[in-house]
C-alpha cells in the first residue's frame, strides 16, 4: 500500500468567530497544505510552521504515543478543516517540523471519508451513498 496524501484547507476558527460576530473585518487566516492520511493517528497533527502561519494559540499539553515512545505534545485552539467539499472544526496537536502534517482517524470519521488503499486516495464513505453522515447508536 502506498501513501495517501491530500491537500487540506485550514482556517483559524477563532478568526471565523470574530468575523461572524462582526468584531473584525480582516479575513480569517487560512492556509492550504498537504497532509499524510494516517489511520494509525488519532487527530489532526500540524507542523509548527503551519500553526504559526495560522496564528493558533496553545491551549494544553497532551501525552501522545508515537513510534518512538511516549511524547508530550502541545494542543492548540481549533481550526476549520476543509477537504473534498466537507468541513468541520478540530483541535490541533503539534507534531515536529520534520514529520508530515497528519490527518488521523477522528477527522476522517467526522468527515465521513474512508481510505481507498488500492487507489491510494480518500473517498466518501460508500456505506452512506457518498453523502456525509454521522452515526448514532
Amino acid at each position: 500500500m502506498g501513501k495517501v496524501i491530500v491537500r487540506i484547507k485550514l482556517t483559524n476558527y477563532s478568526d471565523l468567530v470574530v468575523r461572524r460576530l462582526k468584531l473584525a473585518k480582516r479575513k480569517p487566516r487560512t492556509v492550504e497544505v498537504e497532509a499524510l492520511v494516517d489511520t494509525g493517528a488519532t487527530r489532526l497533527y500540524l507542523k509548527p510552521s503551519v500553526i504559526k502561519r495560522l496564528g493558533l494559540v496553545r491551549t494544553d499539553t497532551v501525552r501522545s504515543q508515537t513510534t518512538n515512545g511516549d511524547a508530550l505534545r502541545y494542543k492548540y485552539e481549533p481550526v476549520q478543516l476543509e477537504l473534498m467539499g466537507r468541513r468541520e472544526s478540530f483541535d490541533v496537536i503539534e507534531t515536529p517540523e520534520n514529520v508530515p502534517n497528519l490527518l488521523g482517524q477522528v477527522p476522517l470519521e467526522v468527515l465521513d471519508l474512508v481510505v481507498d488503499a488500492k487507489g491510494q486516495r480518500l473517498t466518501p464513505n460508500p456505506a452512506h451513498g457518498g453523502e456525509q453522515m454521522t452515526e448514532e447508536y
